[in-house]
């Protein structure tokens, strides 16, 4: 599951043939703010976004980041309600303290483990009247332990969440007695340079994981191809560009074929 931030990073994952995205918070903010993923973006920009994400991946489901939620249990029952409307099929929720962390970054703090519980039953309540699934998160591994993080999980599973995502387990130990504990889905989060050991996706689905998601691959490679067009292009520099569409490929991908071939049904004759 390649995590996408705009739409035209959604339409490629859709493209190249994935069955899921999901538009990764961290990405987001990179790419909207130029920021970095600390609560610093709001909750109608990411809104905004992910409705541009959801178009662009309109052929395959969309998971949306929901952060904390936004608030309290009722502002969590607004953000699921709202990612549905904007075109999500799923939206994750975590038990961070606001403003929240990147989950492989220093700094996290969670809520208390009823009040984590709580936002999970709104959430879930709120899905009885839209169409959208539930991602629970915990990021409690880095605070209180891999038993508190498992427990957590346990509550979301009762609460009903769809999906149940233990962010940041440590070793294949944890991530293996994470997924043996769970009946829902599991959800494994492959950040290079991040706390999870790296696993290929068929040892990921050996050890009992259903999804696993890249959320920063694409912002990664974009951001080192961009680095390295602006240093070829510098008067001075000898490099050579990096490898590039051509524009009429570039045409392609973002649809002028198609526009043009819509644009001949309407035009007015002579």
């Amino acid at each position: 599951m390649p995590g996408c931030f705009d739409a035209l990073s959604a339409k490629l994952v859709a493209d190249a043939g994935f069955k899921v995205t999901f538009m990764s918070g961290f990405a987001v903010s990179a790419a909207r703010l130029g920021l970095p993923d600390t609560g610093l973006i709001s909750f109608a920009e990411m809104l905004d976004s992910l409705r541009n994400c959801a178009s662009g991946a309109a052929r395959i489901p969309l998971i949306g980041d929901g952060d904390t939620g936004y608030g309290n249990a009722l502002n969590v029952q607004r953000t699921v309600v709202e990612y549905a409307r904007a075109g999500a099929a799923a939206v994750m929720i975590e038990d961070q303290v606001s403003p929240k962390k990147c989950g492989h970054t220093r700094g996290k703090l969670v809520i208390a483990r009823e009040e984590a519980r709580m936002k999970i039953r709104a959430a879930v309540d709120a899905r009885h009247d839209a169409d959208i699934l539930i991602l629970a998160r915990t990021d409690a591994r880095a605070v209180h332990g891999f038993d508190e993080a498992l427990d957590r999980c346990r509550d979301f599973e009762t609460e009903g969440a769809d999906i149940i995502f233990l962010e940041a387990p440590e070793n294949e130990l944890e991530m293996r007695r994470f997924c043996e504990a769970m009946r829902k889905p599991c959800m494994a989060n492959m950040v290079p340079g991040g706390k999870t050991p790296i696993l290929p996706p068929k040892e990921l689905q050996g050890i009992g994981y259903k999804l696993a998601l890249y959320p920063v691959v694409l912002m990664s490679a974009a951001i080192a191809a961009m680095q390295a067009a602006l240093v070829a292009l510098r008067p001075e520099s000898k490099k050579v560009f990096p490898p590039s569409v051509l524009f009429a490929e570039l045409q392609q991908v973002v649809g002028f074929p198609e526009y043009w071939e819509r644009e001949t049904r309407y035009k007015a004759s002579d």
